[in-house]
């Protein structure tokens, strides 16, 4: 009896984290790939999405999803959302992946975004961070670098009856977890909080998996420890977002 092998399931697609806006014809595919190789070793792998204008590409074990240019009737779609005059619109999205290697994925996202808004001369849109990225606003790493400010935002507003002063995370989300917010009196200075919110980014997103309300959480490089006091969820870009509000434990005491 012939035994047949069973055909490798197609990479499960997330929904994409950059939109690349650009004038012109889209960049041919191998000068990505040579562009990506000569930034980060390679080689860059890549293989046509069946039926879609979607390309898989791999670097070794990770991979994404990219289409350089979609069709008009795709485009226009996103098109609504964007404030830019760019006629082109090209995407890239993670593939859905577990926990392991989902750094590593979302860093393959971030170069292949960039490397698409350099061939192109373009502009990025993060999704998830609500960031506009021209050329030049993307931060150069070499390939063993990862810094999770490059890929998380902190937003300040007012809360919403004015008393207080919020700061939120967006971006967390890239890599499966609840966004951090801080709600404090207004005219505290905002640059001790912004570091006290990123160090926290940083010690979430290493442990990788959201602290339970009550969770204490130790800031070593700032020598400090916060409480996760709350859970909730909030839209401040008009998408719900779940968030896990800190509060310094020392303030608290």
């Amino acid at each position: 009896m012939k035994i047949r092998k069973k055909a490798p399931k197609p990479a499960l697609t997330k929904p994409p984290l950059y939109l690349i806006g650009y004038r012109g014809t889209a960049p041919p595919i191998e000068e990505l790939k040579a562009w990506y190789d000569l930034h980060y070793g390679g080689p860059l792998l890549g293989q046509e999405g069946s039926g879609s204008p979607t390309l898989i590409v791999r670097h070794g074990p990770w991979q994404a999803h990219i289409a350089t240019k979609l069709p008009e009737a795709n485009a226009a779609e996103w098109h609504r959302l964007l404030a830019w005059g760019h006629q082109a619109l090209g995407t890239v999205a993670p593939t859905a992946v577990g926990p392991g290697i989902i750094v590593d994925t979302i860093l393959l996202t971030a170069r292949l975004a960039r490397g698409l808004t350099l061939l192109t001369q373009g502009t990025a849109f993060d999704l998830t961070c609500h960031d506009y990225l021209n050329p030049s606003d993307w931060q150069d790493r070499p390939l063993n670098m990862f810094m999770i400010q490059d890929h998380v935002s902190i937003r300040h507003q007012e809360t919403e009856d004015g008393a207080a002063d919020w700061f939120y995370t967006l971006g967390l989300t890239k890599f499966g977890l609840d966004e951090l917010e801080l709600i404090q009196p207004r005219g505290l200075p905002e640059r001790e909080t912004i570091e006290l919110l990123l160090s926290a980014v940083d010690e979430v997103q290493r442990g990788g998996h959201n602290p339970k309300v009550g969770q204490n959480l130790d800031l070593p490089d700032l020598a400090q420890t916060v409480r996760i006091v709350k859970h909730r969820t909030a839209a401040p870009t008009g998408q719900m977002r779940a968030f896990r509000q800190i509060a310094d434990v020392s303030i608290e005491g």
